[in-house]
């Protein structure tokens, strides 16, 4: 089903599980109590109204799990592989907007598009407009698949006490168990699970932060913005968004350890997987305690956002991590990331890696082949050698073992970042540092 969300864009909003009693003591500072009642709003709504989402959570992920099962089923009885399938049955079948479509919604968003040509963002308009009748298309589809194969309810996914051999549902003759269900989206509960405990986290800790600003003003006799002003505003150099932010997290660490602030929201146990580092582009020392491990893709705008945000992060540790580069091409939508990631092994086996990487952040629009070699001269590589490795299957073949990596771990998007094993869920400096903080602890 990770295939057919890539290709409709299926995104599925959902929490797991922790408790959430709304009379908890969720936080403690300067005496006073902090509970859900305390949170903003909206994090308080989706905090106590947890069970009923993690409930719709778990029946998606079943029907996502059935889908997967009913499209093996399908693409093994006609010989072909599941891509194959799903373009023949399902996007072969949608027909494509009219140019007047496409020019309505060019025209509606050009504000929003940085001054991008028509031509330019015409597979991205399509794309955008092919969603809605090709989710349709997926939905009747594999109505038919479940009448073909005879799809059987067992027990229900939420039933209190199930046991791990129980059946959750029949698909042509085979077995989904609570077992199996378990083992395949382990991954997705775990990360949804870590997402929301940092979001509620995240929201207390503001809400204790301005509780303390205002404490801390009134005990000093000035209002909250003059506080703000000689703590933050005030000591800025670079006015930019990270700057800020290094200086609001040092006066909050200062006002919660004066008013001895304690978080008391359980974290959950973190899932750790075994992500291997391959033979991959890495700098720093291969014994350093914590391994940072990036995958990425070229063409992906987050990608290039973020990498930076964490190569300034990584210094700040020094010899303590090490950073690890794989490579994970958002293919079908990013139609050059997978030969800009073939061009930077290439130009890792000339030395110049990492220094590629960074030309090819910085220029996502132009990702050609011919782009590809004009940054191999400009880094003064052996041109020739880079275009037999460029062309070379060797590199392909190691841009799709990373990829696979990449799905066994449950990625299906970028960057995805893990810190000795455990998924990032904060892509920015702050949320870099505490998770690497949080590793060299352990």
């Amino acid at each position: 089903m990770k295939l057919i969300a890539a290709i409709f864009c299926l995104i599925i909003l959902t929490f797991s599980l922790f408790a959430q009693n709304t009379d908890e003591i969720l936080a403690t500072a300067n005496n006073q109590k902090f509970t859900s009642k305390d949170l903003e709003p909206n994090m308080r709504e989706a905090f106590e109204k947890l069970p009923t989402v993690i409930a719709d959570m778990r029946k998606a992920l079943l029907e996502q799990q059935i889908t997967d099962v009913l499209l093996d089923t399908e693409a093994a009885a006609r010989k072909i592989p599941v891509e194959k399938l799903i373009e023949t049955d399902i996007v072969n079948k949608v027909p494509n907007p009219t140019n007047k479509e496409i020019q309505a919604v060019y025209d509606a968003n050009q504000a929003a598009l940085g001054g991008k040509s028509l031509n330019e963002v015409r597979p991205q308009i399509i794309a955008f407009l092919k969603r809605e009748p090709g989710q349709k298309a997926l939905t009747i589809y594999i109505a038919q698949l479940k009448t073909k194969y005879k799809v059987a309810p067992g027990k229900d996914i939420n039933a209190p006490n199930l046991k791990p051999l129980d059946v959750l549902a029949t698909v042509g003759g085979k077995t989904i168990s609570v077992e199996n269900f378990e083992a395949k989206n382990k991954s997705a509960l775990s990360d949804l699970e870590a997402e929301i405990y940092e979001n509620v986290s995240e929201s207390l800790e503001q809400t204790i932060f301005s509780t303390l600003l205002a404490t801390e003003a009134k005990a000093q006799n000035l209002e909250s913005g003059d506080l703000i002003a000689r703590e933050i505003t005030d000591k800025m150099r670079d006015y930019t968004p990270e700057e800020r932010g290094q200086l609001e997290n040092a006066f909050k660490k200062r006002l919660f350890e004066k008013y001895k602030a304690k978080i008391l929201l359980k974290e959950p146990m973190p899932f750790v997987q075994n992500v291997s580092t391959d033979d991959d582009p890495s700098r720093g020392k291969t014994a350093a305690p914590v391994t940072v491990v990036m995958f990425s893709d070229f063409q992906c705008p987050a990608c290039g956002a973020a990498h930076p945000v964490l190569q300034r992060v990584l210094a700040e540790f020094g010899d303590k991590v090490r950073f690890v580069m794989r490579d994970f091409p958002l293919t079908r939508i990013h139609k050059n990331a997978f030969r800009a990631a073939v061009a930077a092994n290439a130009a890792g086996t000339q030395g110049k890696f990492f220094e590629y990487a960074e030309i090819l952040y910085k220029n996502q629009q132009s990702l050609d082949d011919e782009s590809l070699k004009k940054y191999a001269a400009d880094l003064s590589l052996n041109l020739k050698q880079f275009e037999l490795d460029l062309a070379s299957e060797k590199y392909a073949a190691e841009v799709r073992k990373d990829m696979a990596d990449g799905e066994k771990y449950g990625i299906n998007s970028t960057p995805t970042i893990f810190v000795n094993g455990v998924k990032v869920h904060q892509l920015s400096a702050d949320g870099f540092r505490r998770a690497i903080e949080k590793a060299l602890k352990k």
